[in-house]
């Protein structure tokens, strides 16, 4: 009775609801024009994960981590006149833009000198001007030399290698800011690039952040328009009339807008993630009007009264959808108990789009199509297709003839996938879904090989007490710790308080390589007390390794993006190293920074991916025990649909995809979809037990032929609209729509071959008169 109060409540008000809709849609649409791009990685660790908190203390302390772009060359001729003096211009064009706060290359570098009456150290800057000879070049590249503290970091070890490290405002990095300063440092790149034929490379935190959000703009408006362009035709084969194709997809199309406008209100900016949900609206949408259309032209057919068809579809049609729409949601729902905000970002706005889209179609989808003409014939008969009835008649047959083959062929694939579950992969990538062709992840490539990596690694040392890092013995202990993180070759040498104080010996000893070293003895008060006079001024030479108090020092590494396989790996191995040189009940050391962060991030969704997935299972079922009032028929309906997530994850352990951010999605997801179509087949099923006196085989076959041509309409509708992922350029979001169109159309040939063959299996055990539950009838 409610669905036909809401049905009759929906045409009798139908112009008033229009309206309303169409002012609700504009308010939306107003609201998605302000959606914004994100500019830093998004928030994967909760923000109650202790990782992520004293993440958050040691940025509140120091500054923001992850703030510098690099750009490097490699030749034989960096030290050529022309060259250098162009590589410097470059460097003190940089330091005029506003949002830049400092730049450091092989030619726009400082040396540090003892100021004798000032009792400190001054920064003065090497290079003061374009160089007017060779000699002064020369001269230049000695001084460098001669300078450890830069080894390895300004040029590379072997001398054919050289970056420039361009450090931007922390109250700019993570805002739209920084997109015109990147095309500058490019536009500068490729001139120097084009004047001396020499390869340019760019890479760091801020410029793959920055690369990753212009793709996520590009593909939120290509997959979009190809998603309503493959649904419309689709649509099109199904009607063949041009209403039930418009129509539709400019309801779905509503949708999308609703679930940007639901984006902007909630304060979240569009992600990876969060960019996909508009093309998965449209394809996860569309079923909802192809049922209430479908069942207002059977209706239709039958009794030729237009209003009182779309009344019957609404009222026959809507329980069915919505129960299908909030199993679905509840796929995308369940990412919330990762506590993620990433993945609760993505999975509350998917789940609110899909239920948002649901209320749209079964609003207007009446509406519209009261003010159009009744259907024609042709549209009436949507399911008699000669190609179709022959498709259904087979697996009919199949079914109730070769139900063991069907059992057994089930069996070996699981047992095969078991085998390939074993194999799975898993890893993640801090540039993991940037395409192989991309020049981001080749430039990347290129400052791995030649100054182990660009991506930030810090690390944190409380000594738990008031200048505790002062203490010789301490600084010892730091030394100790950079040589041993600096052997492993992920990382590069370390930049921090103690290379501060070896490069403070040696200026304070006229700049004599050998004396880079830490103050020993007599000598270690009156370079302490040069090197606190400079922090005092605007070189700050101890407050960027220090906290206030002298408490907390930071030592900076820069690391190769070896995969979170590795790196846990390294980080398993390096802690009881490090524990070894600093007590654990006196100090606090904490390997921190996005890189560690992110590896953390990837720890902890994989750790969550069977939380989320038995949710998924948990909620699902319960919504079937609603429906079936059955153990039975809880099994009977689940595992058609466990079985091919099953079978995707044996997928992904032959091919070689790992299990990683993006594709961990891809099992929860899956379940809420492909669990419409079991819902589908066991309502129809259970509708002609209680009314219909046929024998339990002929139920099946009925079924069959009745929900088949839907089941297979949608399962073609989410096997293509996931499949335009394919052509992503990200690696995650390619793994994730082919899988995904894998796993539903596995799932599909699972729900109408296993999932009656099961009930076939049942037929001696069921009890017509105990059938409990709400009597659904499908669409």
């Amino acid at each position: 009775m409610f669905w036909k109060h809401i049905a009759s409540a929906i045409l009798k008000n139908r112009l008033i609801i229009f309206i309303c809709v169409l002012a609700l849609s504009a308010f939306m649409g107003y609201e998605a024009s302000k959606v914004k791009i994100t500019f830093n990685g998004g928030k994967v660790l909760p923000v109650t994960d202790s990782a992520f908190i004293r993440y958050a203390e040691f940025k509140k302390t120091f500054g923001q981590d992850a703030s510098s772009m690099v750009i490097g060359i490699k030749s034989p001729n960096i030290f050529d006149k022309d060259v250098f003096n162009d590589w410097y211009q470059i460097g003190e064009q940089l330091k005029k833009i506003k949002g830049i706060k400092a730049v450091i290359s092989a030619a726009n570098i400082y040396n540090l000198q003892k100021d004798t009456l000032q009792h400190k150290f001054v920064l003065k800057p090497l290079v003061n001007g374009p160089l007017q000879t060779k000699a002064a070049v020369d001269s230049v590249k000695q001084q460098l030399t001669s300078m450890p503290f830069y080894k390895g970091l300004i040029v590379s070890n072997d001398g054919q290698s050289t970056l420039m490290a361009i450090t931007f405002d922390d109250k700019i990095i993570n805002t739209p800011f920084r997109v015109p300063i990147i095309k500058k440092i490019d536009q500068l790149g490729q001139a120097f690039e084009n004047k001396h034929n020499i390869k340019v490379h760019y890479s760091g935190l801020p410029l793959i952040r920055t690369v990753v959000g212009d793709l996520v703009a590009h593909e939120f408006s290509l997959f979009l328009s190809l998603s309503v362009v493959i649904t419309a035709l689709i649509l099109l084969l199904f009607f063949r009339s041009v209403f039930p194709v418009i129509f539709p997809v400019l309801i779905v199309i509503l949708g999308v807008i609703f679930s940007l406008g639901v984006l902007q209100m909630m304060h979240y900016e569009m992600t990876l993630l969060t960019g996909i949900i508009p093309p998965l609206i449209v394809v996860i949408g569309i079923p909802n009007c192809v049922f209430i259309l479908n069942k207002y032209f059977h209706e239709y057919g039958i009794s030729g009264n237009k209003m009182a068809a779309l009344e019957v579809a609404v009222e026959r049609a809507g329980i069915t959808t919505f129960i299908a729409n909030v199993t679905t949601a509840i796929g995308f729902g369940v990412l919330c108990f990762t506590n993620s905000e990433l993945l609760t970002q993505f999975g509350l706005i998917a789940s609110i789009g899909i239920m948002g889209t649901f209320a749209l179609s079964l609003i207007l989808v009446p509406i519209i199509f009261s003010f159009l003409p009744a259907p024609k014939a042709s549209q009436t008969g949507i399911k008699d297709s000669k190609l179709m009835d022959g498709l259904l008649a087979t697996l009919d047959k199949l079914v109730h003839t070769k139900r063991k083959a069907i059992y057994l062929t089930t069996a070996i694939l699981v047992i095969i996938a078991i085998v390939g579950m074993v194999r799975i992969n898993i890893n993640g990538y801090v540039v993991d879904d940037l395409p192989q062709s991309n020049n981001t992840l080749h430039d990347l490539k290129f400052f791995e090989s030649n100054f182990n990596g660009v991506l930030p690694l810090e690390v944190s040392i409380d000594t738990k007490r008031k200048n505790g890092v002062m203490n010789l013995a301490t600084i010892r202990k730091v030394e100790k710790l950079e040589k041993l993180i600096s052997s492993y070759p992920q990382f590069s040498r370390s930049v921090s308080l103690i290379q501060v104080l070896k490069f403070s010996t040696q200026a304070f000893y006229g700049g004599s390589p050998e004396y880079y070293r830490l103050p020993d003895g007599l000598e270690q008060n009156f370079i302490l007390n040069y090197a606190g006079n400079s922090g005092k001024g605007t070189s700050g030479l101890l407050k960027t390794y220090l906290d206030s108090t002298h408490r907390v020092t930071r030592v900076t590494f820069e690391m190769v993006d070896a995969g979170s396989k590795e790196m846990n790996t390294v980080l398993a191995e390096l802690q009881p190293r490090i524990d070894s040189i600093f007590n654990p009940k006196k100090f606090h050391v904490e390997l921190t920074g996005s890189s560690i962060i992110f590896i953390k991030g990837t720890n902890y969704l994989l750790k969550n991916l069977y939380e989320s997935l038995a949710w998924a299972i948990v909620l699902i079922a319960g919504v079937m025990w609603i429906l079936f009032r059955g153990i039975k028929m809880i099994a009977i309906s689940l595992v058609p649909n466990i079985i091919p997530l099953v079978i995707t994850a044996g997928i992904m352990g032959f091919f070689g995809i790992p299990l990683k951010p993006s594709t961990i999605l891809i099992f929860s997801i899956a379940m809420g979809i492909s669990s419409d179509q079991t819902i589908y087949f066991i309502t129809r099923y259970r509708h002609e037990l209680r009314h219909s006196k046929n024998g339990i085989s002929q139920i099946v076959s009925d079924t069959i032929r009745e929900t088949g041509v839907s089941m297979i309409f949608i399962a073609t509708v989410l096997f293509f609209g996931f499949g335009i992922f394919a052509i992503s350029k990200f690696g995650g979001t390619v793994a994730l729509g082919v899988l995904l169109s894998i796993t539903l159309l596995v799932a599909m040939i699972s729900n109408l071959t296993l999932l009656p063959a099961f009930l076939l299996s049942l037929e001696g055990g069921v009890d017509r008169d105990k059938i409990k539950g709400p009597d659904i009838d499908e669409a």
